[in-house]
């Protein structure tokens, strides 16, 4: 994670249509430069526990990932989870990388054995896996790295938002 600058916070303020919450850093830029994912804190400024660690915030990465989403892929992840013990093992390893991370971070008691999207027994919100694998790196989460592969380049038209001049 790097430091977020002013124009990284402005950036994704754009990118979400609202000043974003929590957020700790940068966890991964798109080629385009933009912050594509930022850490937030596990906890909120006003108390409320927030267990997404890793936050997408690229509308283009977002939108591919609600068009996968929409077409049954978590579906077949699901089912695929079901019946390939292989997998099952390595999507709870993304969950206990997941919980090391945010911990890593601060401990927050309601929310100590839960991770995100899902994991480790369902497959839900592909735009959770794609943050985590992004800023997790590859092989990390199977089904972040999966959606990371099916959405291809999403910035190829160019930065989402224009980055604010700082």
């Amino acid at each position: 994670m790097e430091p977020a600058t002013q124009a990284d916070l402005d950036t994704v303020a754009a990118q979400l249509g609202r000043p974003p919450r929590a957020t700790r850093g940068v966890a991964h830029r798109c080629p385009c430069g933009n912050p594509d994912v930022v850490e937030t804190s596990p906890r909120l400024a006003d108390g409320t526990p927030f267990p997404t660690v890793f936050y997408l915030t690229c509308p283009n990465a977002t939108a591919a990932c609600s068009r996968l989403e929409s077409s049954g892929v978590m579906r077949e992840m699901q089912d695929r989870l079901s019946t390939d013990p292989d997998l099952a093992e390595r999507y709870a390893k993304a969950h206990h990388d997941y919980l090391a991370r945010r911990e890593a971070v601060q401990h927050v008691p309601e929310i100590a054995n839960v991770s995100a999207g899902g994991m480790p027994h369902r497959v839900k919100c592909l735009h959770v896996h794609l943050g985590h694998a992004l800023a997790a790196g590859p092989g990390v989460n199977p089904f972040g790295d999966e959606v990371l592969a099916a959405i291809g380049p999403w910035w190829t038209n160019g930065p989402c938002v224009d980055v604010p001049e700082s």
